[in-house]
Protein backbone atom coordinates (compact mmCIF):
# COMPACT_ATOMS: atom_id res chain seq x y z
CA UNK A 1 0.00 0.00 0.00
CA UNK A 2 2.82 2.38 0.97
CA UNK A 3 4.56 1.61 -2.65
CA UNK A 4 0.93 2.07 -4.36
CA UNK A 5 0.54 5.99 -2.33
CA UNK A 6 4.27 6.11 -3.27
CA UNK A 7 4.63 5.43 -7.53
CA UNK A 8 1.15 7.77 -7.42
CA UNK A 9 3.35 10.09 -5.70
CA UNK A 10 6.33 10.14 -8.17
CA UNK A 11 3.53 10.32 -10.81
CA UNK A 12 2.03 13.77 -9.33
CA UNK A 13 5.28 15.15 -9.07
CA UNK A 14 6.23 14.51 -12.32
CA UNK A 15 3.25 15.13 -13.70
CA UNK A 16 3.22 18.62 -12.02
CA UNK A 17 6.99 19.34 -13.52
CA UNK A 18 5.81 18.74 -16.74
CA UNK A 19 2.51 21.33 -16.66
CA UNK A 20 4.57 23.86 -14.41
CA UNK A 21 7.46 23.29 -17.07
CA UNK A 22 5.25 23.64 -19.99
CA UNK A 23 3.08 26.87 -18.82
CA UNK A 24 6.67 28.56 -17.65
CA UNK A 25 7.91 28.44 -21.15
CA UNK A 26 4.17 29.19 -22.64
CA UNK A 27 3.73 32.26 -19.94
CA UNK A 28 7.52 33.60 -21.47
CA UNK A 29 6.41 33.45 -24.65
CA UNK A 30 3.04 35.18 -23.79
CA UNK A 31 4.69 37.54 -21.75
CA UNK A 32 6.46 39.11 -24.86
CA UNK A 33 3.30 39.73 -26.35
CA UNK A 34 1.27 41.12 -23.12
CA UNK A 35 0.99 44.98 -22.42
CA UNK A 36 1.41 46.27 -19.41
CA UNK A 37 1.22 49.64 -17.46
CA UNK A 38 4.81 48.47 -16.56
CA UNK A 39 5.86 48.27 -20.60
CA UNK A 40 4.44 51.32 -21.44
CA UNK A 41 5.72 53.24 -18.35
CA UNK A 42 9.11 51.75 -19.94
CA UNK A 43 9.00 53.22 -23.25
CA UNK A 44 7.85 56.66 -22.41
CA UNK A 45 10.56 57.18 -19.46
CA UNK A 46 12.88 56.18 -22.03
CA UNK A 47 11.72 58.22 -24.93
CA UNK A 48 11.13 61.28 -22.20
CA UNK A 49 14.62 60.85 -20.63
CA UNK A 50 16.94 63.59 -20.24
CA UNK A 51 19.50 61.51 -22.02
CA UNK A 52 17.76 62.29 -25.66
CA UNK A 53 17.41 65.71 -25.05
CA UNK A 54 14.06 66.42 -25.80
CA UNK A 55 14.50 64.39 -29.39
CA UNK A 56 14.24 67.34 -31.31
CA UNK A 57 15.64 66.77 -35.32
CA UNK A 58 18.85 66.28 -36.40
CA UNK A 59 20.27 65.94 -32.75
CA UNK A 60 21.91 62.92 -30.99
CA UNK A 61 19.06 62.46 -28.84
CA UNK A 62 16.32 61.69 -31.62
CA UNK A 63 18.89 59.34 -33.38
CA UNK A 64 19.18 57.12 -29.85
CA UNK A 65 15.53 57.21 -30.02
CA UNK A 66 15.38 56.41 -33.52
CA UNK A 67 17.65 53.13 -32.62
CA UNK A 68 15.91 52.55 -29.82
CA UNK A 69 12.44 52.20 -31.72
CA UNK A 70 14.42 49.68 -34.54
CA UNK A 71 15.20 47.74 -31.89
CA UNK A 72 11.85 47.39 -30.79
CA UNK A 73 10.01 46.48 -34.04
CA UNK A 74 13.02 44.02 -34.53
CA UNK A 75 12.30 42.51 -30.71
CA UNK A 76 8.38 41.93 -31.65
CA UNK A 77 9.42 40.42 -35.39
CA UNK A 78 8.59 42.99 -37.45
CA UNK A 79 10.20 43.87 -40.24
CA UNK A 80 12.34 46.63 -41.85
CA UNK A 81 10.30 47.58 -44.75
CA UNK A 82 12.53 49.41 -46.82
CA UNK A 83 16.15 48.36 -46.95
CA UNK A 84 16.77 49.08 -43.16
CA UNK A 85 14.37 50.57 -40.64
CA UNK A 86 15.45 54.27 -41.40
CA UNK A 87 13.37 55.98 -43.91
CA UNK A 88 15.38 58.99 -44.27
CA UNK A 89 15.06 62.24 -45.27
CA UNK A 90 17.15 65.63 -45.98
CA UNK A 91 16.14 68.70 -44.45
CA UNK A 92 18.46 71.55 -45.36
CA UNK A 93 21.94 70.55 -43.65
CA UNK A 94 20.78 67.71 -41.61
CA UNK A 95 18.72 64.26 -41.39
CA UNK A 96 15.35 63.16 -40.29
CA UNK A 97 14.60 59.15 -40.24
CA UNK A 98 10.83 58.08 -40.54
CA UNK A 99 11.53 54.72 -38.59
CA UNK A 100 9.54 52.28 -40.19
CA UNK A 101 8.31 48.55 -39.57
CA UNK A 102 6.14 45.74 -41.73
CA UNK A 103 4.04 43.30 -40.70
CA UNK A 104 2.85 41.37 -43.41
CA UNK A 105 -1.26 39.99 -43.52
CA UNK A 106 -1.97 36.60 -43.31
CA UNK A 107 -4.77 36.79 -45.87
CA UNK A 108 -3.15 36.32 -49.61
CA UNK A 109 -5.49 38.70 -50.95
CA UNK A 110 -5.80 41.17 -47.86
CA UNK A 111 -2.43 41.36 -47.45
CA UNK A 112 -2.63 44.16 -50.61
CA UNK A 113 -4.52 46.54 -48.33
CA UNK A 114 -1.50 48.12 -45.84
CA UNK A 115 -2.81 49.84 -43.31
CA UNK A 116 -0.30 52.31 -41.36
CA UNK A 117 -0.69 52.67 -37.27
CA UNK A 118 1.57 55.80 -36.81
CA UNK A 119 3.01 58.35 -34.27
CA UNK A 120 5.74 61.00 -34.45
CA UNK A 121 8.49 60.30 -32.13
CA UNK A 122 10.37 63.97 -32.32
CA UNK A 123 10.10 67.02 -30.21
CA UNK A 124 11.20 70.10 -29.55
CA UNK A 125 14.57 69.67 -27.77
CA UNK A 126 16.03 72.30 -25.45
CA UNK A 127 13.08 75.04 -25.63
CA UNK A 128 9.59 75.52 -24.65
CA UNK A 129 7.46 77.04 -21.41
CA UNK A 130 8.60 76.84 -18.36
CA UNK A 131 12.41 76.67 -18.68
CA UNK A 132 14.65 77.80 -16.38
CA UNK A 133 18.45 77.39 -15.26
CA UNK A 134 17.43 73.72 -13.47
CA UNK A 135 15.44 72.53 -16.50
CA UNK A 136 16.13 73.48 -20.42
CA UNK A 137 14.79 70.06 -21.58
CA UNK A 138 11.29 69.98 -23.24
CA UNK A 139 10.75 66.33 -22.94
CA UNK A 140 7.95 65.43 -24.48
CA UNK A 141 6.10 62.74 -22.86
CA UNK A 142 2.52 63.05 -23.72
CA UNK A 143 3.90 64.99 -27.02
CA UNK A 144 4.58 62.46 -28.52
CA UNK A 145 6.08 59.78 -26.37
CA UNK A 146 2.82 58.50 -25.09
CA UNK A 147 1.47 57.98 -28.87
CA UNK A 148 5.11 56.05 -29.88
CA UNK A 149 4.49 53.66 -27.12
CA UNK A 150 1.30 53.15 -27.76
CA UNK A 151 2.22 52.35 -31.43
CA UNK A 152 5.17 50.33 -29.92
CA UNK A 153 2.58 48.14 -27.86
CA UNK A 154 0.14 47.43 -30.91
CA UNK A 155 3.09 46.40 -33.03
CA UNK A 156 3.43 43.57 -30.24
CA UNK A 157 0.29 42.55 -30.07
CA UNK A 158 -0.18 42.28 -33.93
CA UNK A 159 3.38 40.61 -34.03
CA UNK A 160 2.06 37.90 -32.04
CA UNK A 161 -1.42 38.06 -33.43
CA UNK A 162 -1.00 38.77 -37.35
CA UNK A 163 -4.32 40.06 -38.89
CA UNK A 164 -5.56 39.86 -42.43
CA UNK A 165 -4.03 43.14 -43.54
CA UNK A 166 -0.43 44.05 -44.08
CA UNK A 167 0.38 46.80 -41.36
CA UNK A 168 3.04 49.84 -41.70
CA UNK A 169 4.10 50.92 -37.92
CA UNK A 170 5.50 54.39 -38.60
CA UNK A 171 6.66 56.66 -36.45
CA UNK A 172 7.54 59.62 -38.22
CA UNK A 173 9.88 62.42 -37.37
CA UNK A 174 10.26 66.61 -38.27
CA UNK A 175 6.70 66.66 -37.05
CA UNK A 176 7.52 69.37 -34.71
CA UNK A 177 8.72 71.37 -37.69
CA UNK A 178 6.15 70.93 -40.19
CA UNK A 179 5.16 67.46 -40.84
CA UNK A 180 8.32 66.83 -42.80
CA UNK A 181 8.42 63.06 -42.01
CA UNK A 182 5.27 62.60 -43.17
CA UNK A 183 5.30 64.60 -46.22
CA UNK A 184 8.24 63.15 -47.53
CA UNK A 185 7.19 59.53 -46.84
CA UNK A 186 3.56 60.00 -48.29
CA UNK A 187 5.44 61.70 -51.50
CA UNK A 188 7.35 58.45 -51.72
CA UNK A 189 4.46 55.93 -51.50
CA UNK A 190 3.09 58.44 -54.17
CA UNK A 191 6.15 57.91 -56.36
CA UNK A 192 5.98 54.20 -56.01
CA UNK A 193 2.09 54.14 -56.47
CA UNK A 194 2.10 52.49 -53.38
CA UNK A 195 -1.57 51.55 -52.73
CA UNK A 196 -2.27 52.81 -48.78
CA UNK A 197 -5.51 51.46 -47.84
CA UNK A 198 -6.08 54.32 -44.34
CA UNK A 199 -3.88 55.29 -41.80
CA UNK A 200 -4.41 55.79 -37.77
CA UNK A 201 -2.64 58.18 -36.57
CA UNK A 202 -1.87 58.59 -32.57
CA UNK A 203 -0.94 61.85 -30.94
CA UNK A 204 -0.57 62.53 -27.11
CA UNK A 205 -3.13 59.73 -25.52
CA UNK A 206 -0.88 60.10 -22.00
CA UNK A 207 -3.28 61.56 -19.94
CA UNK A 208 -7.43 61.02 -20.41
CA UNK A 209 -10.25 63.14 -21.15
CA UNK A 210 -12.39 64.87 -19.14
CA UNK A 211 -16.35 64.65 -19.32
CA UNK A 212 -16.24 62.64 -22.65
CA UNK A 213 -18.70 59.91 -23.59
CA UNK A 214 -15.98 58.53 -25.34
CA UNK A 215 -12.29 57.75 -25.04
CA UNK A 216 -10.64 59.64 -27.84
CA UNK A 217 -11.48 62.41 -30.36
CA UNK A 218 -10.73 61.42 -33.99
CA UNK A 219 -9.46 64.80 -36.20
CA UNK A 220 -11.83 65.08 -39.35
CA UNK A 221 -14.15 63.13 -37.86
CA UNK A 222 -16.76 63.47 -40.56
CA UNK A 223 -14.27 62.32 -43.44
CA UNK A 224 -14.56 58.70 -43.37
CA UNK A 225 -16.56 56.46 -41.69
CA UNK A 226 -13.38 55.45 -39.15
CA UNK A 227 -14.82 56.11 -36.32
CA UNK A 228 -18.29 54.27 -36.51
CA UNK A 229 -16.48 51.29 -38.12
CA UNK A 230 -14.05 51.42 -35.32
CA UNK A 231 -16.59 51.70 -32.61
CA UNK A 232 -18.39 48.47 -34.02
CA UNK A 233 -15.83 46.60 -33.82
CA UNK A 234 -15.01 47.63 -30.22
CA UNK A 235 -18.33 47.42 -28.93
CA UNK A 236 -18.12 50.58 -27.46
CA UNK A 237 -17.33 54.44 -28.03
CA UNK A 238 -14.22 54.64 -28.27
CA UNK A 239 -13.81 57.13 -30.84
CA UNK A 240 -15.80 60.60 -30.39
CA UNK A 241 -16.17 63.74 -32.41
CA UNK A 242 -14.89 67.13 -31.02
CA UNK A 243 -16.18 70.70 -31.96
CA UNK A 244 -13.11 72.44 -30.31
CA UNK A 245 -10.60 70.49 -32.55
CA UNK A 246 -13.30 70.74 -35.19
CA UNK A 247 -12.89 74.48 -35.01
CA UNK A 248 -8.92 74.32 -34.63
CA UNK A 249 -8.43 72.50 -37.43
CA UNK A 250 -5.94 69.89 -35.41
CA UNK A 251 -7.24 67.24 -38.61
CA UNK A 252 -4.58 69.57 -40.69
CA UNK A 253 -2.00 69.66 -37.91
CA UNK A 254 -0.87 66.09 -37.39
CA UNK A 255 1.06 63.13 -39.48
CA UNK A 256 -2.40 62.44 -40.84
CA UNK A 257 -2.60 65.00 -43.47
CA UNK A 258 0.23 64.37 -46.12
CA UNK A 259 -1.20 61.10 -46.55
CA UNK A 260 -4.90 62.57 -46.79
CA UNK A 261 -3.63 65.50 -49.35
CA UNK A 262 -1.04 63.03 -51.11
CA UNK A 263 -2.95 59.92 -51.61
CA UNK A 264 -6.57 60.89 -51.12
CA UNK A 265 -7.29 58.16 -48.42
CA UNK A 266 -8.89 58.11 -44.77
CA UNK A 267 -6.23 59.56 -42.78
CA UNK A 268 -7.12 60.49 -39.45
CA UNK A 269 -5.54 60.60 -35.98
CA UNK A 270 -6.70 60.04 -32.41
CA UNK A 271 -5.89 62.40 -29.52
CA UNK A 272 -6.91 62.38 -25.61
CA UNK A 273 -5.70 66.02 -25.15
CA UNK A 274 -7.35 68.75 -25.99
CA UNK A 275 -5.62 72.02 -24.01
CA UNK A 276 -8.04 72.04 -20.99
CA UNK A 277 -6.94 68.49 -19.64
CA UNK A 278 -2.88 69.13 -19.24
CA UNK A 279 -1.43 71.96 -18.69
CA UNK A 280 2.47 70.89 -20.11
CA UNK A 281 2.06 71.38 -23.62
CA UNK A 282 5.47 72.27 -25.23
CA UNK A 283 6.58 72.49 -21.52
CA UNK A 284 9.76 71.72 -19.97
CA UNK A 285 7.29 69.62 -17.38
CA UNK A 286 5.72 67.59 -19.85
CA UNK A 287 7.41 64.91 -17.84
CA UNK A 288 6.97 60.87 -17.71
CA UNK A 289 5.46 61.50 -14.43
CA UNK A 290 2.64 63.12 -15.41
CA UNK A 291 1.08 60.29 -17.29
CA UNK A 292 -1.90 58.56 -16.68
CA UNK A 293 -0.52 54.93 -17.53
CA UNK A 294 -3.61 53.03 -15.76
CA UNK A 295 -5.58 54.92 -18.49
CA UNK A 296 -3.25 54.34 -21.64
CA UNK A 297 -3.31 50.59 -20.72
CA UNK A 298 -7.42 50.47 -21.18
CA UNK A 299 -6.73 52.69 -24.13
CA UNK A 300 -4.43 50.30 -25.69
CA UNK A 301 -6.88 47.42 -25.11
CA UNK A 302 -9.76 49.15 -26.35
CA UNK A 303 -7.43 50.34 -29.55
CA UNK A 304 -6.38 46.60 -30.55
CA UNK A 305 -9.63 45.82 -30.32
CA UNK A 306 -11.25 48.10 -32.77
CA UNK A 307 -7.88 48.11 -35.21
CA UNK A 308 -8.27 43.97 -35.18
CA UNK A 309 -11.73 43.97 -36.42
CA UNK A 310 -10.92 47.02 -39.51
CA UNK A 311 -7.35 44.79 -39.87
CA UNK A 312 -9.50 41.52 -40.39
CA UNK A 313 -12.83 42.18 -41.71
CA UNK A 314 -13.64 40.97 -45.05
CA UNK A 315 -14.17 43.66 -46.81
CA UNK A 316 -13.12 47.26 -46.38
CA UNK A 317 -15.76 49.08 -44.69
CA UNK A 318 -13.66 52.37 -44.06
CA UNK A 319 -14.68 55.22 -46.62
CA UNK A 320 -14.28 58.67 -47.49
CA UNK A 321 -17.39 60.67 -46.72
CA UNK A 322 -15.92 64.50 -48.19
CA UNK A 323 -13.18 65.46 -49.61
Amino acid sequence: MKKHFLFIGILSLTACANLKQTSQSKSLDEVKHITTEASIKSHVSYLASDELTGRDTGTEGVDKAATYLSDEFEDYGIKPYFSSYRDSFKIESKYGYNVVGYLEGSDEKLKEDIFIIGAHYDHIGFSGRGKSAKDSIANGANDNASGVATVLELAKYFAAHPPKRSVLFVLFSAEEIGLLGAKHLAKRFKSMNQPIYAVFNIEMVGVPLKNADYSAFLTGYNRSTMAERFNHYSGKKVLGFSREAAKMELFKRSDNYPFFTELNIPSQTICTFNFTNYEYYHHVKDETQHQDFSHMNYLITDLTKGLSGLLNEEKSSIQLLEK
